[in-house]
């Protein structure tokens, strides 16, 4: 038996499985859903989703590491992307400056806990205004080679 035949036998029983919790909830209706005694059949179809999430984010991240490890210049290239980033963001943090603060709850936030918040927010910047600016980079160049 091949993997697609497996993975559609799974994705066939988490599908009844579903509908089965579904059709439960439906039936139960809206107002009787408050009842704590009618609370497992919620919990079972949460955790259901949680499952499905979990099979999905799994799934997404394995094929995508399956891809990158056979192709080497995609490898190449999502290691130079992860490079610009990792670097912006050194930059944003040593740019910034930290302060420590009373919060308004009477906890106090480190000067480096400071420095991360604003290095974060000035990383986002920065990837903004470079967005921007490839945007209108390559809007530009498109426009003059038409």
């Amino acid at each position: 038996m091949n993997i697609q035949k497996i993975v559609k036998i799974i994705a066939l029983v988490i599908g009844l499985v579903a509908v089965f919790f579904l059709v439960r909830v439906i039936m139960i209706g809206d107002d009787a859903m408050a009842d704590v005694s009618n609370q497992g059949i919620l919990t079972a179809f949460i955790n259901l989703a949680f499952v499905v999430l979990a099979i999905a984010t799994v799934a997404a991240v394995l094929f995508s590491l399956i891809n990158l490890a056979s192709n080497p210049d995609k490898l190449k290239k999502t290691l130079l992307a992860f490079g610009v980033f990792a670097a912006v963001l050194a930059v944003a943090f040593f740019i910034s400056s930290g302060e420590e603060r009373v919060l308004s709850d009477g906890s106090t936030l480190t000067a480096t806990q400071s420095q991360m918040i604003e290095g974060a927010i000035k990383a986002f910047y920065i990837l903004i205004i470079g967005a921007a600016g490839l945007m209108l980079f390559f809007g530009v160049k498109k426009m003059l080679s038409k």
